[in-house]
């Protein structure tokens, strides 16, 4: 397993930061390669990534979120293993720490050379500070689901 992470401080209150990371349908917006995100209840998300010319598919679980805090989630199906968490630390009022924890398996030779190189964890760092952009941009958040997911459900 590869173990990469990233974090970013963004100029919002944790609140609209955490409430933006819950709209997964929105994570195309900032997320290079991620090509679309369907949610398919409030546990459960239908991923269509295509780095490299190649296109994948999976589904991911939350397993655990606790509002302005966590996000826990990992796979269930599809061509990719993975597993991560984003935390929200509240700074002050207005701002806000996000870090990304991601951990997968590379496939193939192409992918397990980007690892090793370290191109997955500037990758993620990317897409944190193109978080950042879009939340800041913004100033608030796009929807919210405050749902609490206990570990083990």
């Amino acid at each position: 397993m590869s173990t990469v992470e990233a974090t970013v401080e963004v100029d919002v209150p944790v609140s609209t930061a955490y409430n933006q990371w819950t709209q997964f349908e929105s994570f195309p917006h900032f997320m290079s390669g991620v090509a679309a995100v369907r949610q398919l209840d409030d546990l459960h998300n239908h991923w269509t990534i295509e780095v490299g010319g190649v296109r994948r598919e999976f589904e991911t679980v939350i397993t655990e979120q606790l509002p302005d805090q966590l996000i826990r989630w990992q796979t269930v199906g599809g061509d990719i293993q993975q597993a991560g968490n984003v935390s929200f630390e509240r700074l002050d009022d207005r701002h806000t720490r996000v870090t990304v924890e991601l951990a997968w398996e590379p496939q193939g030779l192409a992918e397990t050379v980007g690892s090793a190189v370290g191109l997955d964890t500037m990758q993620v760092k990317v897409d944190a500070a193109r978080f950042k952009s879009f939340i800041e941009e913004r100033n608030t958040e796009t929807g919210a689901w405050r749902g609490e997911v206990a570990p083990g459900r």
